[in-house]
């Protein structure tokens, strides 16, 4: 790879990563995982930089390849990494419960299937649309609605708030 191939490959790596890693980890709910997934889906994009003509499709691709990563990690749990030893938890009080409430979230999506949880973080937190969730999932927009539908529906009944589905 020449220099002006790594020039704008780290460009794009330095301006794509922070909504990569922010996404894989509502996927995941594990901040390592999901640096760890986008990290592949990297290494994935920069291997078919030369190759790749359609600069403007590279962020979807890379959202794909993430995406992809986590799922099949999901699948294949005995190949994970595990920590042997526990940290104890410390809880910090949140004065306006944002920390709470974000965490409460993070664990409900936690619940879902991968499937469900990457419909609702590429809908609702990367503000996809449902043709571009589809695409990104690689299935028909009609199961992208389904899996939307059913993991709304299961995280108001652990949550117990009204979510919108007018997406």
């Amino acid at each position: 790879m020449t220099r002006s191939y790594d020039a704008d490959f780290a460009a794009f790596a330095t301006a794509a990563i922070p909504g990569l890693s922010k996404s894989a980890y509502l996927i995941c709910g594990d901040w390592h995982r999901a640096e760890d997934a986008v990290q592949e889906a990297l290494i994935k994009v920069y291997r078919a930089w030369p190759r790749v003509e359609r600069r403007e499709s590279l962020l979807a691709y890379t959202r794909r390849a993430t995406v992809r990563v986590l799922i099949d990690g999901s699948r294949r749990p005995w190949r994970r990494e595990t920590s042997t030893d526990d940290l104890p938890v410390r809880l910090v009080a949140d004065e306006t419960g944002g920390i709470d409430d974000r965490d409460e979230i993070v664990r409900a999506l936690a619940t879902l299937t991968p499937r469900r949880r990457a419909c609702i973080v590429l809908r609702y937190f990367a503000d996809l649309s449902i043709a571009e969730t589809a695409e990104t999932l690689r299935c028909a927009e009609g199961t992208v609605k389904r899996q939307t539908s059913d993991a709304l529906r299961a995280l108001r009944d652990q949550l117990d708030i009204e979510l919108t589905e007018t997406r």
